[in-house]
């Protein structure tokens, strides 16, 4: 198992960082720009850094990309727990007094750290060969796109900053005001990154830390995403180009065949197959350095153990061996649980299902809930629950998926593309008359890949993503459609009075910081 830590000695300049061409002083910190960036070692420790930094960032890459996907439920839990985050983020509650963030959500630190990596290794880092020169490059230019990429999903077109000053020694915070671009403009910037990340790799595929570091494959994932959402979803004057879809397939077909599924669908995640391959890139979680937040989906012993119900109506014990260490502040909608075929190996490797037990004769189990099941980590060896499994970011199922969406947006069959993931899914139970996927209108197609990526991707940050790109008959997002089968609210948003919150509302503290920002339309 290829294993690479992200220790917090190592993390990245603070954002204190001073710009010393004017003040003429290092911070005292010894990771100051004045006495870092003297040796390679350096350099790979300031790229594992902002690894560290972004796996820090997950919970907010959840919110943004899953929680207001419309598969949560909100307010009060199953075991009659308080729900996190159902107001404004599950409930789609936005307003510019209510934004659930400040500050664009924290990414701004992360990219300022990468203009300084790569104006440093660009410019002021002699004892770099060529090729290592060129491989740190192709990270920081694919991790800048990658958050910028972020930034324009959810709130369309924003400031860009390629720079790293932070204070130059005058009294006033003037120069560093910036205004938001246009969604174009940013969507171009983003792109002219992805190009730049993927000419520095240049014909260097090598994955010497495995999936737990960005790779030209990491690359190839973010322009394939970037190119198809730019085919698809229209942003004010960021409107598809007629080379967008083609670009997106090229480069998904780079990355074909060089991953494979995995045999068994819970294999994919387990603690102890780390970087196998299925994963082209996924946030790195170990015990004793940082775990992900698993524990907040399963159930607390005092509200589970003896007082729920399996479907057979036998009373639960501590089914998943969390050993005391969980509490269910997020859940997903029973109806989603209910839409799995039962042989559909994903079902019962994702979700544990329980019930109440009604009063009637004879007894019926009543008002279902979940728990879930993946990401759960493992039992150490003092007994200790520890949630320390990989959060896949890119996986060689997205490929496969993508790829039917692309051949739908083009008037082909997507049917191939769906069926590998559906044969994985049932296994030896899959029996192509029943659960073969048969070719269909555009529109049915669609909502076919939606519903196999919300099976596939649970947890995985794509669920509000996925909505908003794909598309109904007219070419409308399926955030807006009253077809979705399941959810606590169908449409998502309503399009005749919540358009506007497919993007996300500024901060008022972030807007009265620089008087060159406007505000989000519609809010």
């Amino acid at each position: 198992m290829k294993s690479i830590k992200y220790p917090i000695f190592i993390l990245t300049l603070m954002l204190t960082l001073v710009s010393c061409d004017s003040l003429d002083l290092a911070p005292e910190d010894y990771y100051g720009s004045k006495n870092f960036w003297n040796n390679e070692a350096q350099v790979k420790a300031f790229v594992i850094g902002q690894h560290a930094q972004l796996r820090s960032a997950y919970i907010n890459l959840w919110l943004l990309g899953e929680a207001r996907g419309g598969l949560q439920k909100h307010g009060t839990s199953s075991t009659a727990t308080s729900l996190d985050y159902s107001s404004p983020f599950k409930d789609q509650d936005f307003t510019s007094a209510k934004t659930g963030f400040g500050s664009w959500a924290g990414f701004y630190g992360r990219i300022l750290n990468l203009n300084l990596a790569i104006k440093k290794v660009e410019n002021e880092t002699p004892f770099l060969s060529d090729e290592a020169r060129k491989y740190y490059l192709g990270q920081f230019y694919g991790l800048r796109a990658y958050n910028y990429f972020w930034l324009y999903r959810t709130y369309g077109g924003v400031p860009i900053n390629m720079d790293t000053k932070i204070i130059d020694g005058t009294t006033t915070a003037e120069p560093l005001y910036l205004e938001r671009s246009s969604p174009k403009a940013t969507l171009d910037f983003i792109k002219s990154d992805i190009q730049k990340s993927e000419q520095n790799f240049g014909s260097n595929v090598s994955m010497p830390d495995g999936a737990a570091v960005w790779s030209k494959y990491a690359t190839l994932m973010l322009k394939a995403e970037v190119y198809l959402w730019s085919a698809k979803v229209s942003t004010g004057d960021q409107t598809p180009a007629a080379n967008d879809l083609a670009t997106a397939e090229a480069a998904l077909n780079e990355v074909k065949g060089k991953f494979t599924l995995q045999s068994s669908f819970s294999q994919v995640f387990a603690y102890n197959r780390k970087s196998n391959p299925e994963i082209i890139f996924a946030l790195r979680f170990l015990e004793n350095e940082a775990t992900n937040f698993a524990a907040n989906f399963v159930y607390s012993d005092n509200v589970f153990i003896g007082v729920k119900f399996s479907k057979d109506l036998k009373l639960m014990g501590d089914t998943l061996q969390t050993k005391g260490n969980g509490i269910l502040r997020n859940e997903y909608v029973f109806s989603f649980f209910e839409s799995f075929d039962d042989l559909d190996s994903r079902k019962t490797a994702t979700f544990l299902d329980f019930y109440n037990r009604s009063n009637t004769t004879p007894p019926q189990p009543v008002a279902g809930g979940l728990v879930m099941k993946k990401f759960m980590g493992f039992l150490n060896s003092s007994g200790v629950r520890v949630y320390g499994d990989d959060i896949p970011l890119y996986r060689y199922a997205d490929v496969l998926l993508m790829l039917a969406e692309i051949e739908n947006k083009k008037g082909g069959d997507p049917a191939s593309y769906i069926n590998q993931i559906r044969q994985r899914a049932y296994g030896a139970n899959y029996n192509p008359a029943q659960h073969a996927y048969v070719n269909g209108t555009f529109a049915q197609n669609e909502l076919a890949i939606l519903l196999e990526r919300d099976k596939e991707f649970v947890w995985e940050n794509k669920r509000w993503f996925d909505v908003r790109r794909l598309q109904d008959a007219a070419g409308k997002p399926l955030v807006f459609s009253s077809s979705l089968p399941y959810g606590f609210r169908v449409p998502i948003l309503d399009e005749a009075t919540e358009s506007h919150k497919v993007l996300w509302p500024v901060d008022v503290n972030t807007l009265g910081a620089d008087p060159k920002l406007v505000q989000t339309p519609g809010y």
